[in-house]
């Protein structure tokens, strides 16, 4: 992220760049992704937001892979400072399916994926693993939100417990940048950056929250037929209709960004 921030100062020289962090110790703080409760970081980052004098009349934000939709989360809950762009890459904001592959040797990753995989919907697994608590099984959808705290809430997916000012704070961004990489295979479905999601079993419809589709042929339901879409629970569907999402493509892996980040990165940050 410190790489990135300094090229985006070379584009914007003068802007001021901020990166967020958990733990000011680098191994530390690459350890809080993987590790922690979600919830708690936000809360943290919201913390460390609002203490920094030159964002006050609010910034424009970039989120990485997970750090997207934990910038949401700000988005939704906190938002003041406020958001004015935010820009996400690879993000999963309809969770995902399968947890990522680890690239070899990365035994970080190793272990906290196999011990996400053993028992996603725990307690423990939900409070402490961080891609547990955007795991979102198609196929066990029940126990997904009866169990999850975090993609639930900010989804708003939970009938009766459903947020208002989730939906507000969101249609308040001016734009909201969704980054798909064309061949990612670390992000499952894909489509979540889209916030897109794998369709679940044709015999699940607990108060019809979700379209019945046959699980087999393994077909998506992109945003415009996600159920927040279209009865509007996070604000979505109102800053789509007045032209406030923008659908782009990054070509290659999961954050394999090459220059198509550069583009939107004049056209999106640091205007007034």
């Amino acid at each position: 992220m410190l790489e990135f921030a300094s090229m985006i100062e070379k584009i914007h020289p003068g802007i001021f760049v901020h990166s967020v962090f958990i733990e000011e110790n680098l191994d530390k703080d690459r350890k809080a992704g993987f590790y922690g409760n979600v919830n708690e970081q936000v809360d943290l980052v919201a913390d460390q937001l609002t203490a920094i004098p030159e964002l006050q009349s609010g910034f424009d934000a970039i989120g990485l892979s997970q750090g997207g939709q934990f910038l949401r989360a700000y988005v939704e809950r906190y938002n003041s400072p406020p958001i004015h762009n935010l820009i996400t890459f690879g993000s999963q904001h309809m969770g995902i399916s399968d947890i990522p592959i680890c690239r070899p040797y990365d035994f970080l990753c190793q272990i906290a994926r196999r011990a996400t995989k053993s028992a996603v919907y725990g307690q423990w697994a939900q409070d402490n693993l961080i891609q547990a608590q955007y795991f979102r099984d198609p196929n066990n959808l029940e126990t997904y939100l009866s169990a999850n705290h975090f993609l639930t809430s900010i989804n708003n997916e939970i009938p009766g417990s459903r947020n208002d000012s989730y939906a507000r704070n969101l249609a308040s961004l001016n734009k909201l940048i969704l980054v798909l990489f064309t061949e990612d295979k670390t992000v499952v479905p894909k489509e979540s950056a889209w916030f897109g999601s794998e369709a679940p079993p044709a015999n699940f419809h607990p108060e019809e929250q979700q379209p019945l589709i046959d699980p087999a042929t393994k077909e998506l339901i992109p945003m415009h037929l996600q159920p927040l879409y279209l009865e509007d629970w996070i604000g979505l569907r109102q800053l789509d209709e007045r032209g406030g999402v923008v659908f782009d493509t990054c070509v290659g892996e999961h954050m394999q960004m090459g220059e198509c980040w550069e583009g939107l990165v004049k056209e999106f940050v640091g205007g007034v």
